[in-house]
Parts: structure tokens; C-alpha cells; sequence
């Protein structure tokens, strides 16, 4: 049995761009990803609990968009395609499972800049290095029994002879408007459990934001302030690009459901968003830049000097610095 996956008619003129601009977007978010997990790999000054966590981040980006991204651009050539049940499950299931971690990926790294920012002095002995693991390590493991829940429920519905999904990837809201069986019982898990696994992290983040604003505000100096904010800047933006996306599409009424509306959403959080991400952290923060330059410079230097001494002019350049 097979689920048929549906790209509009109307994209058939657009066609060519919009490959090429989703192909280009994918290809920067793994680059992008690869260059920020490389930087805190390789530069010691940037192996703290806030950069593993935004490796974890960088690996859960990569594979988000890898889930849904290679099944678009073959819909998007052919106008349509096909996955079978199985491949349908289990692209939600990972598709869910990825971006659960990330919200809760994301509460656990407001949760350590809480503590660099109003508890700097007990910051290292807090945050160590087998609880940050611990922490990471629950994200996963409780994403993963959450995606595994949902999946199994909507697994268990009786589905239509028609299995045309109008939309980009199997995704749980479609799945069910295939279901000819009650779909009650998968609804209500989606706006509980669902809902619980997306409001308290959030609240979570939201309660570690005030408290960060509130030491912030206190603060004698400007100077203190305004680098106790330039360590939140980048991931207060991350939180709000993603956050804001996940909200349109899944915090609204069942009666104003539009295929079409999910579509254009879910492009900027399945596509968009985990490029920006790797984007956000990079510019926006001066040691993941200095660590981003350092092997360019010191490739740079190597290939002068090489250069220098080719020419017989290493030693006069020497003598003269």
C-alpha cells in the first residue's frame, strides 16, 4: 500500500526555481551546520555545556530537514510522488521526533543561560559536564517515546482507499484527514499530550527569560548588561523563529484548516528555520566567528609563508617584523 504525496498544479511553471531555491537552502543548511559543529569540535575554548548543546542543536537541524527536504524536491520535479505506509510512519515518526528534541533542546539551553546569567559564580560547578549529558540525553530519549506514542496511535486508524495527501511530507494532521475510522481518541492525544510536550517547555523558557531579564535589569553596569544580553541574543531569536512557526500551524482551530496554509508554513520550519539557525549563532556570536576564521588564517599564513620562502624573502620579511 502505498500514501500518495501531492505538490500543487500551480507550481508547475515555477517549477525549476523553486527546486533550485530549496536544493541551494538545503545545501547551505549543511554547510552551515557542518562549519558550526566543526568550530566547537575544534576550538577548545568553545567545549562549555552552551556549545555542546548547540551541537546537539546543529545535528538535530541537519536531520530535520533531511527527513522531509530529498522526498520534496522529487514531488517538486514530478509534480507528485509516492512513499509507502511503512515510509509514511516513519517519516513522521522521525519528523516528529526531531522536532520535539529541539523544543526541548532549546528550554534546556534557556535553562543554562539562566544560570550563567543569574547564577554565574555556581555556574560551572551546576552545569558540569555529566549533567549537561544527562540533560541532552533526556531531550532524545523522552522526543523520541513521544514521536513513538503518536505514531503508534495513528498507526492503529483505519485508512481510505484515497491516500492523497496534499502536502509536502506525511505529517500528522493529514494523516488523519485520510482516516475513515473515529479519529477522537488521535485528536485528543494531539491537543493533550501534544500540546503539554510544546506549552511546558515553552512556559519553561518563558519563566528562565524573565528571571534573565530580571538579573539583567539589575545590573549596575551598562557594559554588564549588554553582555549578559549579547550571550541570550542569538537564542532568544532561534526560540522565536520557532516557535512562532509551530504556533501558526498547529495552535489554531480544526474549523480554519487549509492544506495550503500548511504547506507555506511548514516550508519555513522544515526548510528555512534550521538553515537560519546555524546562520543566528554564527554571526551573532564573536567566538563562533573567531573560531570560524581561525583554520582560514592559519591556512592563509601557511600558504604566505610557503610563498615567502619559495621567493627567498621569509627571512628579510622576518628581520623586518
Amino acid at each position: 500500500m502505498e500514501v500518495t504525496i501531492w505538490v500543487e498544479e500551480d507550481l508547475h511553471y515555477n517549477r525549476a526555481a523553486l527546486f533550485s531555491t530549496i536544493l541551494v537552502i538545503y545545501a547551505l543548511t549543511w554547510t552551515t551546520n557542518l562549519l558550526l559543529l566543526s568550530s566547537i569540535k575544534l576550538s577548545p575554548q568553545l567545549h562549555t555545556p552552551m556549545y555542546f548543546l548547540l551541537g546537539n542543536l546543529s545535528v538535530v537541524d541537519i536531520s530535520f530537514s533531511t527527513v522531509t527536504v530529498p522526498k520534496l524536491l522529487s514531488g517538486i520535479l514530478r509534480g507528485g510522488t509516492s512513499i509507502s505506509f511503512l515510509g509514511c510512519f516513519l517519516q513522521m515518526y522521525f519528523f516528529v521526533f526531531l522536532g520535539v528534541t529541539e523544543i526541548f533542546l532549546l528550554s534546556v539551553m534557556a535553562f543554562d543561560r539562566y544560570l550563567a546569567v543569574c547564577i554565574p559564580l555556581r555556574y560551572t560547578s551546576l552545569m558540569n559536564n555529566k549533567v549537561v549529558v544527562i540533560l541532552s540525553s533526556s531531550c532524545w530519549v523522552a522526543a523520541s517515546l513521544h514521536s513513538l506514542l503518536h505514531t503508534y496511535v495513528l498507526s492503529q486508524l483505519t485508512y481510505c482507499e484515497d491516500r492523497l495527501i496534499p502536502h509536502f511530507f506525511c505529517d500528522m494532521t493529514p494523516l488523519i484527514k485520510l482516516s475513515c475510522s473515529s479519529t477522537k481518541s488521535a485528536e485528543l492525544l494531539i491537543y493533550t499530550e501534544g500540546s503539554i510536550a510544546i506549552i511546558i517547555p515553552f512556559l519553561f523558557i518563558l519563566i528562565s527569560y524573565v528571571l534573565i531579564g530580571w538579573a539583567i535589569a539589575k545590573m549596575k553596569t551598562s557594559s554588564s548588561r549588554s553582555k549578559a544580553f549579547s550571550s541570550c541574543s542569538s537564542h532568544l531569536m532561534v526560540i522565536c523563529l520557532f516557535y512562532g512557526t509551530i504556533i501558526f500551524i498547529y495552535f489554531r482551530p480544526p474549523s480554519v484548516y487549509s492544506s495550503q496554509y500548511d504547506r507555506i508554513v511548514s516550508v519555513a520550519y522544515t526548510i528555512i528555520t534550521p538553515m537560519l539557525n546555524a546562520f543566528i549563532y554564527s554571526l551573532r556570536n564573536q567566538d563562533v566567528k573567531q573560531a570560524l576564521k581561525k583554520p582560514f588564517k592559519e591556512c592563509f599564513s601557511d600558504r604566505w609563508t610557503k610563498n615567502l620562502s619559495a621567493h627567498g624573502l621569509r627571512d628579510e620579511f622576518e628581520m623586518n617584523w
